[in-house]
């Protein structure tokens, strides 16, 4: 009964003190290491795929070292970090932090360009590999958002070594938003809703003019006022489809499928 009750105290004293503050901390081994020291071991990690403690050590640069040179570059490497580590959310808020704190800054296209980036990588996760999902197919709200960061690079920043890759991906991202409304436009198709078929592919043509997806759009226009039985309009639409696309393999039947290059852009 003594034993136990002693354990008890003991436990009870232990916990005193802890909450107190009196027992020793884990000892850090970075305490006195200096500001290149600090950014060196962060870069080797973040390198070698170790992003979390590389985000750990460009942290405590920054705050030891708030005003030197290497503070600023801690904080873009620890948005390129979080990025890696495919963390979108705390990826978006170190862009904007940087972007708020150093507007002016030498480098802050590239910021721009990440966070592009971010929105744009996160249209393409691990389950629509194995799935083999056609990105199209998803709410194209992060789309919208990589596009718009793009523009942005391209507009205020148009001689920036980023910017031509950005207009790369804007125009994918363009025909990817184009062939998203054809997938919706199509849903209302197979279900009967001709009316809302034509109106959403009407929008395709309307919002992104020359886009691939177009096609699909067109023809489907062809197809739903065939339905509704408007002759006219399914002349006048058929016109058209037949006059810019004669070739069509959907004429035959077949189905133009997108070509999946995107897969291969980190």
């Amino acid at each position: 009964m003594q034993i136990k009750l002693f354990k008890t105290a003991t436990l009870a004293l232990v916990l005193s003190l802890s909450a107190c503050g009196y027992l020793p901390e884990a000892k850090d081994e970075t305490k006195n290491w200096s500001a290149e020291k600090l950014y060196s071991e962060a870069m080797d990690e973040l390198k070698n795929g170790g992003y979390d403690k590389s985000v750990t050590l460009f942290q405590k640069l920054e705050s030891r070292y708030p005003f030197g040179v290497y503070a600023q570059q801690a904080q873009m490497e620890i948005a390129y970090a979080h990025y890696r580590a495919e963390e979108q959310p705390e990826a978006l808020a170190a862009v904007e932090r940087f972007i708020k704190l150093h507007p002016n800054h030498p480098n802050v296209d590239y910021l721009y360009y990440l966070r592009g980036l971010i929105n744009f990588n996160d249209r393409l996760g691990i389950f629509d590999f194995i799935s083999n999902q056609d990105p199209t197919e998803r709410d194209p709200k992060a789309s919208r958002e990589a596009f718009d960061s793009f523009k942005l690079l391209v507009e205020r920043y148009p001689d920036s070594k980023y910017t031509p890759d950005a207009l790369e991906r804007m125009k994918y991202l363009v025909n990817s938003m184009a062939q998203y409304e054809v997938h919706v436009a199509s849903y209302y198709y197979r279900r009967g809703a001709y009316v809302a078929a034509v109106n959403r592919a009407q929008s395709v043509i309307k919002q992104f003019p020359g886009a691939p997806a177009n096609e699909d759009a067109l023809y489907l226009m062809v197809l739903s006022y065939d339905r509704l039985g408007q002759t006219d309009l399914h002349n006048d639409a058929e016109r058209v489809f037949l006059k810019n696309y004669p070739d069509s393999p959907l004429l035959t039947g077949g189905r133009i499928k997108p070509k999946s290059w995107w897969k291969f852009w980190g």
